[in-house]
């Protein structure tokens, strides 16, 4: 029998873009943070178990702030992300204080994943519809000739801001619904004719509104960890000559290789939920105004947790 699947959220860059976790910003009309509204739906469309990936410098209060408060709705574990976590033979560039990407993420919880496992981020809010489309495909994963993957893919306008430019991995999807390729735009914005996008040069091009672009909300199987532990030295003998204290193991990149070889096969599915974020501090009455609405139309109790 398949074990339950598991939820990855990446949270080790908490403390750093907040300030402390105490300064976690409310966004829910009951003082809900958005890691709430992601245990949520997750539990109520099947998950049971959840790993936090933080730094150790976080984790006492992000066990006091988060993972307490929760771990009474669903299974908590912890992973932690460090920097010198490296393989055998390689060390931290001088100067380096940039973790070394999400596909390091993901490698350093490899201990506790034995299930396909879904991977978030955990400042970002995605959505019930997201989360039961991942729960339903991770219930039935399984590798075959191929690696097996999912992602659930976003309608771009569904995750634009008006206050200013945003980045996101335009997806390239086949026919038949798999992932052919993601690429990686960096200066997105909204416009009354739709959205623009640059690429340095002055030029603003269109985008489908429709377009379906990755907002990292992915489902794998456990043999992901395998080509990651196989991948991360060759990242780290190129990245470290080149760009050694910058340079990051991105997990959409391995995943952009493992398609380009042949080797595994991305399912795409779609969420028609808007997805919300606090890119520019701008975003933030937006964000409260619309989660407000949400409960107020019957999508969440309130207060979230009864």
């Amino acid at each position: 029998m398949n074990k339950e699947p598991i939820l990855l959220i990446m949270a080790a860059g908490m403390g750093s873009r907040y300030g402390g976790l105490k300064q976690i910003d409310p966004v829910g009309p009951n003082g809900e943070v958005i890691l709430d509204y992601s245990i949520f739906d997750a539990r109520r469309a099947g998950f049971r178990r959840v790993i936090f990936l933080i730094k150790h410098q976080i984790e006492a209060e992000f066990r006091h702030f988060v993972g307490d408060r929760l771990s009474k709705y669903i299974e908590v574990n912890y992973a932690f992300q460090e920097t010198d976590m490296l393989p055998a033979g390689y060390s931290v560039p001088e100067g380096r204080v940039k973790p070394f990407g999400t596909g390091h993420a993901v490698l350093c919880c490899k201990d506790l994943i034995d299930a396909p496992f879904a991977v978030i981020n955990a400042d970002d809010y995605y959505g019930p519809g997201a989360f039961r489309a991942a729960y339903d495909a991770l219930t039935h994963l399984q590798d075959d000739e191929k690696l097996r993957f999912m992602m659930v893919a976003y309608r771009l306008k569904n995750t634009l801001t008006e206050n200013g430019y945003v980045s996101r991995g335009v997806c390239e999807v086949s026919e038949d619904g798999s992932l052919k390729g993601i690429t990686e735009r960096t200066h997105i914005i909204s416009t009354c004719d739709g959205p623009l996008y640059t690429e340095g040069d002055g030029l603003y091009r269109s985008l489908p509104a429709d377009a379906p672009v990755s907002m990292n909300m992915w489902g794998f199987t456990p043999s992901l960890l395998t080509e990651l532990e196989a991948r991360f030295p060759l990242f780290l003998d190129r990245a470290l000559k080149e760009n050694p204290l910058k340079a990051e193991f991105f997990l959409p990149f391995a995943v952009n290789e493992l398609l380009d070889e042949k080797k595994a096969a991305v399912r795409v599915l779609y969420s028609e939920d808007r997805w919300w974020g606090v890119t520019y501090q701008e975003d933030k009455p937006q964000v409260k105004a619309a989660l407000a609405a949400l409960a107020e139309n019957g999508l969440y109790p309130a207060p979230l947790w009864q």
